[in-house]
């Protein structure tokens, strides 16, 4: 195609600064040579921060950076900066939290004034055309007009942020208890919806790391009611519109309290979480339905996002083009009843009771988001049906409507492939395995494990973060390392392959080397080798995907385990210990913080498996929710110091430990389940 406008984005690889390409700004990638430039001119830095999937950043790209006028604008008095969220989390992370400090809120597209040396000193999110150059006039004439204004509080802005990532060292002695959790459960069972699961506002995120830490605390806590609450989570977003009950995967989020209306987009990061939430639970329920969702789940991720290799793609845009060739959020996804008739005839009355194609079930426009209110059981004695014919007829309605669906314009692949995500999948893909024994889940796992391995990994022993085209970039953050050693060392669990461990210890160490805070024992979000921003920040929240920090203290737990390790079981504690105060102050926002906590305030137990039926042993051992464990094994003799001197030829023993101490070694699989005790 001939493009009326090229700028520098033209020589990137992510999918959204190609989107912002042939935009007439003058857009630049993050380098420190633009800053350098932005020194030279003495003109501030307009940093633009989305990603390819984000709604309103293409709504804003199409009102105001496709306009010349406001381009021109904007290339006269600006360096204009776009950042994909995705692919620069460090520098994302950095604005977000001015934008927040600055207006008490935050979202994307994200769109931040800043100095020349990358301090900020306004900001905001989606702004109309016209809003738009009226701020920017203004800010840029205060920049002109009163340089020192803008100095003074761009230096007070940048010491609320480096504020904001302060960790106190908590001096008292580590003491992490049951009435702790409980008291957590309490404060946070305020906020609970129970009606519709999940927290009582909308919109509504699924929030894995939130479930799945309610889930154990109820299991192990035997809290009856706490366990009914999750369970109406899970099967209310399993039959929300969230999940797409064609092509299976989750969007984003749900716009209102039912789970009904999608922000459509589909994040791999969700689906990785998702997938690993669903396999636990049905690990601890036996619920046909949570194994269901997990299976669509992995054939989404397998049809949609992965590549040749082994990777994963990133994520399917929310917007894709409708009948009349008009850009529209869920076009993709959505109804129209007559289109539903024509399709499915005869079948369409049990249909329409079964999705909802009613008042229930409409969105707008004559559009409709399938969803499910009942379970089948009300709906097999209505119709004189038997179990097995709906679940038939439900195979075959998915069969022609995904036919159906894959004629229309389909949404934007972001097809680059983040370390970080593709470890998260990688373990949903292990968790599926431990709960369903699907050796294919197993294989697709080791893939993407060996492809991390042989495309992300730098020389020196260290991770990217980015990967397209064949070509790997951007020093690795936190995220990529911590969510790397938790998904091999499920991997380990499994395969009993030491080299999955082997690297998740030398992972570790890479981090302490060069991500790790003496003072506070916490771990920075990104590298000493990196370049500095205008704060280095902590990653300590948990959100839609867990803190890397609270991923990293577990890993280190697990590993002071696997290694006899006085310094990782040291550091584990002493981070979980600093975080305390805010996890009694807002337990919803450090719920894999609380997953930990449990670790130190019950038993954990060790569970070594040592002999030629192993894997065996262990694969019906992962039948049983049994979440307060870890497991090491080897089909013979092993340096492992949990392995050592444990192998016996011809036999194959379990051995449970806890507290450094033993049970009596045994050779049933039901013997070892009774020595451990999952309660709190």
């Amino acid at each position: 195609m001939q493009h009326q406008y090229t700028n520098d984005l033209i020589n990137e690889t992510s999918p959204y600064l190609l989107q912002h390409a042939h935009n007439p700004v003058d857009w630049k990638p993050w380098k420190p040579e633009v800053l350098e430039q932005a020194k030279r001119e003495n003109k501030p830095l307009l940093i633009s921060v989305g990603y390819a999937a984000c709604h309103w950043c293409h709504v804003m790209e199409h009102e105001s950076f496709e306009d010349s006028t406001v381009a021109a604008m904007m290339n006269e008095k600006f360096i204009n900066i776009k950042v994909d969220r995705e692919e620069r989390p460090d520098v994302d992370q950095v604005y977000m939290n001015a934008v927040q400090l600055m207006t008490g809120g935050g979202g994307w597209p994200m769109n931040v004034v800043a100095l020349p040396d990358g301090r900020p000193f306004w900001g905001g999110t989606y702004f109309p055309k016209d809003k738009w150059i009226q701020s920017l006039e203004q800010v840029h004439q205060v920049f002109i007009q009163d340089p020192k204004k803008v100095e003074e509080y761009a230096d007070k802005l940048a010491k609320g942020m480096q504020n904001l990532d302060m960790v106190v060292p908590n001096t008292e002695e580590a003491s992490f208890t049951k009435e702790d959790l409980k008291n957590s459960i309490e404060s946070w069972s305020r906020y609970f919806d129970k009606g519709m699961g999940g927290m009582n506002r909308a919109p509504k995120f699924m929030m894995p790391n939130n479930q799945q830490f309610l889930l154990r605390y109820a299991f192990q806590a035997e809290d009856e009611k706490l366990m009914e609450y999750v369970d109406l989570t899970l099967t209310k977003m399993a039959y929300g519109g969230v999940f797409d009950h064609v092509g299976g995967g989750f969007s984003r989020y749900a716009v209102d309290t039912k789970w009904h209306v999608p922000h459509f987009e589909k994040m791999l990061y969700d689906n990785g979480q998702l997938a690993s939430l669903y396999a636990e639970a049905y690990t601890a329920t036996k619920n046909p339905l949570y194994k269901n969702v997990v299976y669509d789940i992995l054939a989404f991720v397998e049809r949609e996002l992965t590549n040749e290799q082994g990777g994963f793609y990133s994520s399917l845009d929310a917007d894709s083009l409708d009948e009349e060739g008009h850009l529209e959020e869920g076009a993709f996804y959505v109804w129209k009843k007559e289109t539903l008739q024509k399709l499915l005839k005869d079948d369409f009355d049990l249909f329409k009771d079964y999705y909802n194609i009613n008042d229930y079930g409409l969105w707008e426009k004559g559009n409709y988001v399938l969803i499910r209110k009942d379970s089948d059981e009300n709906l097999l004695a209505t119709y004189q049906i038997s179990a097995e014919q709906l679940k038939t007829k439900v195979i075959q309605w998915k069969k022609i409507l995904l036919d159906e669906r894959s004629k229309r314009a389909r949404p934007r692949l972001d097809d680059k492939t983040l370390t970080s995500w593709n470890a998260l999948m990688l373990k949903g893909y292990v968790d599926a395995y431990k709960a369903f024994d699907e050796q294919h889940f197993l294989d697709i796992a080791l893939a993407n494990a060996n492809f991390i391995v042989a495309h992300q990994m730098q020389e020196d022993g260290g991770l990217n973060h980015s990967y397209k085209d064949g070509k790997s970039t951007i020093n690795g953050y936190l995220e990529d390392y911590a969510a790397t050693i938790e998904a091999f060392l499920a991997l380990y669990e499994v395969t009993l392959d030491e080299q999955w461990l082997d690297f998740s210890k030398k992972f570790a160490d890479y981090c302490f080397d060069h991500f790790h805070d003496e003072r506070s024992q916490l771990f920075f979000f990104t590298s000493n080798e990196d370049a500095s921003l205008v704060t280095r920040s902590m990653e300590k929240t948990d959100n839609v995907i867990s803190a890397s920090n609270s991923i990293m203290a577990k890993n280190l737990f697990k590993l002071s385990h696997y290694f006899g390790d006085k310094r990782y079981f040291e550091t584990s504690q002493q981070m979980l210990n600093n975080m305390k105060g805010d996890i009694n102050t807002y337990p919803s926002s450090h719920a894999n913080w609380l997953d930990l906590m449990i670790n130190f305030a019950g038993n954990y137990y060790e569970v070594a498996v040592v002999g030629e039926d192993a894997k065996e042993k262990i694969n019906a051992l992962n039948k049983n929710y049994i979440p307060n464990k870890m497991i090491v094994g080897s089909e013979d003799s092993s340096k492992i110091p949990l392995l050592e001197n444990r192998f016996v030829a011809g036999e194959t023993y379990i051995y449970v430990c806890v507290n450094s101490a033993c049970k009596l070694p045994t050779t049933e699989v039901k013997t070892a389940i009774e020595q451990m005790d999952p309660k709190l």
